[in-house]
């Protein structure tokens, strides 16, 4: 589903990725680790079209992304990549359900129809209480989940997580773990994480090792 080939990245003097090479299946979970530099944040934001790379090809569902620019990338972004980060990003004034709708309605798609979909997807994520609340009433993993519903409303071919459990306890941590193993159990749905949490990197199907720019297994 997604193969990139190349893929390299400066800024200033620093090379920060020299020349990776990486793909994944549908319904795969896959894990980024290493130490802090190693360029696996960067990597995950050049592969969801986030940030460009100096050279390389990235193909989702074996469309080009680098070829994709302005609205054409955004748009393709907004249907085919979830992200999930380490700070929610929630925006404070909107509800659960209304944090959930916005990539939807941005879309295009019918507001009555996505608020459906964002409730759906609430309740099967264990927050069918929370829908009217804002951001501020809810706990850190409540509020991580509202963002991976939110990753999750437009159906995306893949989500990327970076660092999702790192702002996270023990226990909320581990609750977020086995929710991306049932999503990917229950719909196929295809992630690529970039983690320091060796117990979420032990879950996954694989384990990516970056070090100094390079993946070196």
């Amino acid at each position: 589903m997604l193969k990139a080939s190349g893929i390299r990245k400066r800024y200033g003097q620093l090379q920060v990725l020299k020349g990776v090479d990486i793909s994944v299946n549908k319904g795969e979970i896959v894990s980024i680790v290493g130490s802090s530099g190693a360029g696996k944040s960067t990597l995950l934001h050049i592969l969801g079209t986030l940030d460009t790379p100096d050279a390389g090809d990235i193909f989702l569902n074996n469309s080009p992304l680098h070829n994709f620019k302005g609205k054409k990338l955004a748009g393709f972004r907004n249907h085919n990549i979830g992200f999930v980060f380490q700070f929610h990003h929630l925006l404070p004034e909107f509800s659960a359900i209304e944090n959930v709708s916005i990539p939807g309605w941005i879309a295009g798609r019918n507001r009555t129809e996505v608020a459906a979909e964002a409730a759906k997807l609430l309740q099967l994520l264990g927050l069918q209480d929370r829908l009217d609340n804002k951001p501020q009433q809810l706990s850190g993993g409540e509020q991580q989940r509202v963002a991976v519903a939110r990753a999750l409303i437009n159906k995306p071919s893949i989500v990327f997580a970076d660092e999702p459990t790192g702002n996270l306890d023990s226990n909320n941590a581990k609750e977020l773990h086995e929710l991306f193993v049932r999503l990917r159990n229950e719909f196929q749905q295809t992630f690529l994480i970039v983690t320091h949490n060796e117990e979420l990197a032990a879950m996954s199907d694989r384990e990516l090792h970056m070090k100094d720019g390079i993946i070196v297994e």
